[in-house]
């Protein structure tokens, strides 16, 4: 098991460390945390973002440190901070560089180091090992990492682990492959020297762009760690998340589906913006496990009856268009307006032009629209189905193609056995008994309750339990008044769902405007890979290491390639995690010097060191001569 209990949110205990004056883990608060986007070298930039990101409510202040002389230079960072009254610890991000390292350790409370490129070096080599000459690099990894290991045990620094799923070394993708497993390897062999050394002051991370492989990654984690009797405590981010609204979804499906399980100590919301915007975010999403009216699962669950560490999508029958092989529906709410008019259907991705008499589709077009107890006096768009109230489908439109009835249980026996029908269910009572007797049934499950992703989840489990292929409609209320509240906690509440491979469809309700509510649908579900509507952008937050404008160029290369639904592009400011990534994009944009970029298809460098000011076209242009384009 990855947690204490999945029916139940309870968190999981883990070590208490310390980091200068801050404690992380154990019964402490969970941490925020952001990153600078300076140079280091640049004191007075870099000492000015860490006040702002402080003042913002930053607990852990993290600054890039690629070689000796900005490690050095931390110091003096650190210095001028205390002068300033602000004693938030710092914390050295390093990658490549041992040396850079040793020194951070004896300047700053705490030193970041990366598996994947401490001690090996990314060439994306395949090589074959025999267990002899595996170990032979273990010793060799050992031998280049206990000196720090012995530095912050003396000088009392913390340390995290910070494994990447971009840039795994070629060694472990050797053996594990780009995989969890992989990660989590990476991870423990750097764990078991600190344990080799007895110190323990030790934060791990398991970041990866990709929210799967992200979540599966820290439950993998945690479940090794549970069964060797030490929980060291987590770091949570999804890297690479992005900007606006996509940042922000994709970040609380990731470290939402955690947190809802109770895992997670620290968390930093990685989006293409300036740093101390982040921390705002980061405490929106917190607030959601702070809320009360919480449904206490009496059951107990050794075992998950699916594979947590592993995506599979629950098997449901075919039901028209949901279940079966077709990606998860949306369903639009319009059932609390009085009047609905073409107009409206603008809300959720239909424009209906008057003078042609026709419907366009946009990409973010829901597949259904519930209309409550309305009627409506136009016709719809042929791939819209009308979801109402039984009641009123029963006097108004039985007989009409691609209407359907909303029932509740006590609706059931007036309903006829094939008829095509959404039934909603509380989560937090048991399933009816005769569900069999209803082939054409699609379950709209829902609660009132605030912990719904382990109601749902309590749901699954029977549905696997009872062997029944009732295809089902996650339907989320959530009555925030905010728009980013409203978005960071909807994909909390869902998320680990659909990783988990559970949910045929998506309705959300909320105090938003339909837009909004619409692009959120589409947006977790783009988030957990389960429905690709748009471009996907692989895009890092930007720090010390960049090599050039990241949000102005993510906004360029979105304003020419935001049509390409499907398609992932990789944007990466430095050669660190950039060509990781790349592993998981269609495409590559990476800046490899002062006003050069390389750009990439997968993982194969295509154009090395395009000047900048060219790089976007040169990006089309590789897009167009590998026929993935197409035109507006």
């Amino acid at each position: 098991m990855y947690c204490i209990d999945i029916l139940n949110r309870k968190r999981l205990p883990t070590l208490e460390v310390t980091i200068g004056a801050l404690k992380l883990g154990g019964k402490s608060p969970i941490r925020l945390q952001s990153m600078t986007t300076t140079d280091t070298m640049d004191t007075d930039l870099s000492v000015d973002q860490s006040i702002r990101m402080i003042q913002a409510g930053c607990e852990l202040v993290r600054l890039t440190a690629p070689s000796k002389k900005e490690s050095e230079n931390l110091g003096i960072i650190r210095q001028k901070l205390i002068e300033m009254g602000f004693t938030t610890p710092l914390v050295a991000d390093i990658h490549f560089t041992p040396n850079a390292a040793e020194i951070a350790a004896l300047l700053v409370e705490k030193v970041r180091v990366n598996p994947g490129n401490y001690a090996d070096k990314k060439k994306f080599e395949e090589i074959a090992y025999t267990d002899e000459s595996y170990n032979a690099e273990l010793t060799r990894i050992e031998e280049k990492f206990t000196p720090l290991v012995l530095l912050c045990k003396k000088h009392k620094t913390a340390m995290r682990i910070g494994t990447n799923h971009g840039s795994l070394s070629d060694r472990i993708l050797s053996r594990y492959g780009d995989t969890p497993e992989g990660m989590v390897a990476s991870a423990f062999e750097f764990i078991q020297i600190c344990e080799k050394n007895d110190f323990n002051n030790l934060t791990i991370s398991m970041k990866a762009s990709n929210t799967l492989v992200m979540v599966q990654a820290y439950r993998l984690l945690v479940a090794e760690m549970l069964k060797k009797g030490t929980c060291y405590p987590l770091h949570l981010g999804v890297t690479e998340a992005g900007d606006g609204e996509d940042g922000r979804i994709k970040s609380a499906v990731g470290i939402g589906a955690l947190l809802e399980d109770g895992i997670g100590d620290t968390i930093r919301v990685s989006l293409t913006e300036e740093p101390e915007f982040e921390i705002p975010v980061a405490r929106k999403l917190l607030e959601k496990f702070n809320t009360a009216h919480i449904y206490v699962c009496p059951d107990v669950i050794k075992e998950t009856p699916y594979n947590p560490y592993a995506y599979q999508r629950r098997t449901t029958k075919e039901i028209h268009n949901i279940g079966g092989k077709h990606a998860p529906v949306v369903i639009a709410d319009y059932s609390m307006k009085q009047i609905i008019t073409p107009a409206n259907f603008y809300g959720f991705g239909y424009n209906y032009s008057v003078q042609l008499d026709k419907w366009n589709l946009q990409d973010l077009a829901a597949d259904y629209v519930y209309i409550g107890s309305n009627t409506l006096n136009f016709e719809v768009p042929g791939t819209l189905g009308v979801i109402m109230d039984f009641a009123t489908w029963k006097n108004t439109s039985t007989t009409k193609k691609e209407y359907y009835p909303l029932i509740q249980l006590e609706n059931l026996q007036e309903l006829a056995k094939n008829q095509r029908a959404f039934l909603v269910l509380e989560c937090s009572d048991s399933l009816p008994d005769n569900l069999e007797e209803y082939p054409a049934l699609t379950l709209v499950l829902g609660s009132t309750y605030r912990n719904k992703t382990q109601l749902f989840r309590k749901v699954y489990i029977e549905l696997l339990d009872r062997k029944l292929d009732i295809p089902v409609i996650l339907k989320v209320d959530n009555d925030s008044l905010d728009a980013e509240t409203f978005q960071l906690h909807v994909s909390s509440d869902c998320g680990s769902l659909f990783i988990d491979g559970f949910g045929d469809g998506l309705w959300l309700v909320g105090n938003q405007a339909p837009t909004l509510i619409n692009s959120t649908a589409f947006g977790i579900l783009q988030a957990t890979r389960s429905r690709i509507s748009k471009t996907e952008y692989i895009s890092c937050p930007s720090c010390g290491r960049t090599l050039f404008d990241l949000q102005e160029t993510t906004t360029k290369i979105k304003q020419q390639t935001s049509h390409l639904k499907g398609l992932k592009i990789g944007i990466m400011g430095c050669i660190v995690n950039g060509p990781g990534e790349m592993a998981d994009a269609d495409y590559g944009y990476v800046g490899t010097g002062p006003g050069k970029i390389t750009l990439y298809k997968e993982k194969t460098v295509v154009k090395k060191n395009v000047p900048e000011q060219d790089a976007v076209q040169a990006l089309i242009d590789l897009i167009k001569e590998n026929n993935d384009w197409v035109d507006q």
